[in-house]
C-alpha cells in the first residue's frame, strides 16, 4: 500500500473523527441544505421549485410535501442525536423524542407562515426598492436569512444537536448574515441589504426592529466559556440601527424608539427615544432626545 494512504489510515485509527454509518452517524449538510428547501417550498409553495403548483394539485402537492418532510426530518434528528448518545435515553426513547420534534414543527407551518409574511410586509414598507412580495421572498438575503433564522430555532430550542446551526451556517454562507438560532427575535423583522450582520446567541430583538448591512449584535470578551446569563444586547422595539454599527455586551440595553447611526461603538445602554451618531467635530459619540412618538 502507498504509504501516504496507510499513514492516513492510521491516523483515522489513531485521532478519530470518521462519520461512520454503523456507528454514529451524524445529520449531512446535503440532508440539511435539502429539508431547508422542502420546508420552504411547503411555506411558499409554488415559488422555490422549477415547476409553478397549480390550485387542482395543490392538496396533494402539500399533502405529499409535509409526509416526505415528515420522514427526512425524523431521520436527520435521529442522526443528530449521535453526537451525545449515551445521555439521551434508549433507541425507543430516542425515536419518541424525535417523533414529537417532528410532529410539533409540522403544527407551526401556519404559524411559521404568518410570522414570516409579517416580516415580509417590514421589508416592503422599509425599503423603497421592494417592487413585490415575490421580489422579496426570490431576490432579498435578508428575508432568505430571516425565514432559515425561523424555522432553525425551532430546532435549537428543542436541543436538537448540530442541525439548528447547519441551518444557520447554511444561511450564512448564502447571504453573508449570520443569525445564531438561539436568538430571540420578535415581530416585523426587517434586514435591509444584510451583508455583514452578525446576531448573537443570547441577543434579543422586540418588534418592528430594521437593521443595516454590517451590524454586529456581540458579546464582549469572556474568559469563562461556561458562563451563563445573557451575553449579547438587548434591542427594544421600533429601533433603527444603521450599517457599521456594533453593540455589544448582555448589559447593554438600547431603549424602544431609537435610531443609533452609522459605524457607531456602543457597550453601554441607550434610553428610550434617543439619536445615538458619531460627531466629526469633537470625535466621540453623541447622544440625543428625540420625540416619543412610535415608529410601527
Amino acid at each position: 500500500m502507498n504509504p501516504s494512504i496507510q499513514a492516513l489510515l492510521d491516523s483515522y485509527q489513531l485521532d478519530g473523527d470518521v462519520n461512520q454509518s454503523e456507528s454514529r452517524q451524524l445529520p449531512s449538510q446535503d440532508r440539511v441544505r435539502g429539508l431547508l428547501k422542502l420546508i420552504q417550498s411547503i411555506l411558499f409553495p409554488g415559488y422555490f421549485v422549477e415547476e409553478p403548483i397549480s390550485s387542482e394539485s395543490l392538496v396533494q402537492n402539500t399533502i405529499s410535501a409535509v409526509d416526505a418532510l415528515t420522514k427526512q426530518l425524523l431521520d436527520e434528528i435521529l442522526k443528530s442525536f449521535n453526537v451525545s448518545p449515551d445521555a439521551l435515553g434508549s433507541e425507543d426513547d430516542l425515536q419518541a423524542k424525535a417523533q414529537k420534534i417532528v410532529d410539533g414543527f409540522i403544527q407551526i407551518l401556519p404559524t411559521l407562515r404568518r410570522q414570516l409574511k409579517l416580516d415580509r410586509q417590514a421589508i416592503y414598507m422599509g425599503d423603497p426598492a421592494a417592487k413585490s412580495d415575490a421580489e422579496i421572498l426570490l431576490a432579498y438575503p435578508g428575508f432568505h436569512a430571516i425565514m432559515t433564522f425561523r424555522i432553525a430555532t425551532y430546532f435549537f430550542y428543542q436541543n436538537v444537536p448540530l442541525i439548528p446551526r447547519i441551518m444557520s451556517e447554511l444561511a450564512h454562507s448564502a447571504t453573508g448574515i449570520e443569525i445564531h438560532p438561539g436568538a430571540k427575535i420578535g415581530s416585523h423583522f426587517c434586514i435591509d441589504h444584510g451583508t455583514g450582520v452578525v446576531i448573537g446567541e443570547s441577543t434579543v430583538i422586540g418588534d418592528f426592529v430594521k437593521i443595516y448591512q454590517g451590524v454586529t449584535l456581540g458579546a464582549l470578551s469572556v474568559k469563562d466559556r461556561n458562563l451563563q446569563g445573557q451575553r449579547h444586547p438587548t434591542i427594544e422595539d421600533n429601533v433603527t440601527i444603521y450599517s457599521g454599527t456594533t453593540i455589544l455586551g448582555g448589559e447593554t440595553r438600547i431603549g424602544c424608539n431609537s435610531v443609533i447611526g452609522g459605524n457607531v461603538w456602543l457597550t453601554r445602554s441607550i434610553p428610550p427615544h434617543s439619536k445615538v451618531y458619531i460627531c466629526a467635530e469633537q470625535k466621540k459619540t453623541q447622544i440625543e432626545k428625540v420625540g416619543e412618538g412610535v415608529k410601527g
